[in-house]
């Protein structure tokens, strides 16, 4: 039912900035969020921020904490990922995903990622920083 799609991905220079999106299609109903993870060669993908259907309420990972920023239109469906003052350790491809709120929550929680407890996955996009 629900459908996402995300762009914005891109190579850039330590410091610089990027802004991804995430459009969803279809509709959804209850408590329900849409935010990003990534995952770097190798590693487990990780919840980097999220932002609620409810109250606009956000959340970020320490590691970006301060540098990136959620938002969403809710006119256009919208959902974007301002990422600023970028590090080589933020390399990475990044989904755009949407799930119940209670999902976001116990997965940031417990550092364990259930991708099927998710309604809808992006098609992920590449993000390289580097020199």
């Amino acid at each position: 039912q629900l459908q996402l799609v995300e762009s914005g991905g891109g190579l850039v220079q330590p410091g610089g900035s990027l802004r991804l999106s995430c459009l969803a299609s279809g509709t959804t109903s209850g408590d329900f969020g849409i935010g990003w993870f990534r995952q770097a060669p190798g590693q487990e993908r990780e919840a980097v921020s999220f932002i609620s259907s409810i109250d606009d309420s956000t959340y970020y990972s320490d590691s970006v904490k301060g540098r990136f920023t959620i938002s969403r239109d809710k006119g256009k469906k919208t959902v974007y990922l301002q990422m600023s003052s970028l590090k080589a350790e933020d390399t990475g491809v990044y989904y755009c995903a949407a799930g119940p709120l209670a999902t976001w929550i116990n997965t940031v929680m417990l550092g364990k990622l259930d991708i099927s407890a998710f309604d809808a996955w992006g098609q992920g996009t590449l993000v390289t920083t580097s020199p």
